[in-house]
């Protein structure tokens, strides 16, 4: 609630005995929950007078992003940053001694993408696209995206729950979100078909590990809602725009509505979950008339992405060293997913399958879980940022980062879950 703006700076908070009553658990287990929250700096004891809320220390942040941005301080297990284990990014030293030598960083005028790059992306590409280039990130590519096909007014269709930094982007650009409820393929398409009747410009979609729920379109159901928007008496022109964030590190099929609808997608392919987040790297193909205005778009600002980092990234992505460390990555992630669903359907609580790092837990009251799991020293995020629309009580777990005692955490979890 206070990540999320329910609660404001100053706010007064209820007494450890009220709120207790309020959420039928002890009174010991909200003062434990009120230590953690005082020790990370969202609230502040004042003695007799009561606790309070504190400022937020990153209150610049955009609105939604400030619920997933977490908290500067440590706790005991932070499973609410949706970011990949360090130890499972492969090793950047070989990579920068192998291209020290020959990374170009002497040139305005060169292409924004270099070739052997493109080569490598163009032959993993889920379909065949007409021009791909690289940009400086996920969230800038779907922002350099967003400010190209959409406009002050527009109606564009998302994922319920979808990605928060989506909705701020979003609103940024003045657009109308039109809210898809998904279930275990992704998009349903029957709500996607009672959407398109709302003539959206875009559709916003996660193909794979979606975040939060950590579901994957299946080929089907992506060749279903193809089918949907082709037919459209409405939007059948929409553009699509697919945020593939945790491709390589994806055990699902790598699929995308391109293969149907080759000239109205932007596919979007990030990097950071598997090579590294601070690689600020991804790349965005589409048709070339979409994909020329966005580069000459950026020529006026960034110019491009830094050709030593393309350089970089093409060493991992054909490093056999590299492949070797990303492959391990996602059978780790995978198994770390399975176990952790297996030890929480054994304290009775059962999860939708989860791919990537992300699941989705549902929970009896989404305030309850947090102060119990905050008790207990463990961070999960919120699950209101992520909603597109009222929903359920949820929260986002960031399973890829539970590397060992699996059934004390799901425990935990599923405790918190009845609260």
């Amino acid at each position: 609630m206070i990540t999320s703006g329910d609660l404001a700076p100053g706010d007064r908070l209820p007494t450890v005995r009220e709120l207790a009553l309020d959420l039928g658990v002890s009174p010991a287990t909200v003062s434990h929950a009120w230590q953690a929250l005082s020790g990370v700096g969202l609230i502040v004891s004042r003695g007799r007078s009561g606790s309070f809320v504190m400022a937020a220390p990153r209150k610049w942040l955009p609105p939604r992003f400030q619920g997933l941005a977490g908290q500067l301080e440590a706790t005991r297990l932070d499973l609410s940053s949706g970011t990949p284990d360090p130890q499972l990014l492969p090793a950047l030293g070989p990579a920068l001694s192998r291209v020290a030598e020959r990374a170009g960083t002497a040139s305005y005028l060169d292409q924004p993408v270099i070739p052997e790059l493109e080569t490598v992306l163009r032959s993993s590409w889920p379909y065949e696209v007409q021009a791909i280039t690289v940009v400086d990130g996920a969230l800038d590519a779907l922002s350099r995206a967003m400010e190209t096909v959409i406009r002050f007014g527009d109606r564009v269709v998302v994922e319920d729950p979808g990605f928060p930094p989506m909705f701020d982007l979003l609103d940024h650009f003045g657009a109308v979100r039109v809210p898809v409820r998904l279930d275990e393929d992704g998009m349903r398409p029957d709500l996607l078909a009672e959407a398109l009747t709302m003539r959206p410009t875009a559709i916003l979609l996660q193909p794979r590990a979606q975040n939060p729920t950590g579901r994957s379109l299946t080929k089907a159901r992506a060749e279903e809602l193809a089918r949907v928007i082709r037919l459209s008496r409405h939007a059948s022109d929409a553009m699509v725009i697919e945020d593939d964030h945790s491709g390589e590190i994806a055990v699902s099929r790598d699929v995308s509505l391109g293969s149907w609808l080759p000239g109205q997608v932007l596919h979007i392919r990030s990097f950071s979950k598997s090579h590294g987040p601070d690689l600020r790297i991804a790349a965005i193909g589409g048709p070339t008339e979409i994909i020329d205005r966005l580069v000459a778009r950026r020529i006026l600002g960034p110019g491009w992405t830094s050709r030593m980092l393309q350089t970089i990234l093409h060493d991992l992505l054909t490093d056999s060293t590299s492949i070797s460390e990303v492959n391990d990555a996602r059978r780790i992630y995978r198994s770390r997913q399975r176990r952790l669903s297996e030890a929480l359907a054994g304290h009775g609580v059962s999860l939708a399958p989860s791919d990537g790092i992300n699941t989705w837990l549902e929970v009896a009251d989404e305030r309850s879980a947090i102060v119990q799991l905050a008790a207990a020293g463990i961070r999960v995020a919120a699950g209101t940022p992520f909603e597109a629309s009222a929903g359920g009580h949820f929260v986002r777990v960031t399973a890829g980062l539970v590397s060992r005692d699996f059934d004390t955490i799901a425990e935990q979890l599923a405790t918190a879950s009845r609260a």
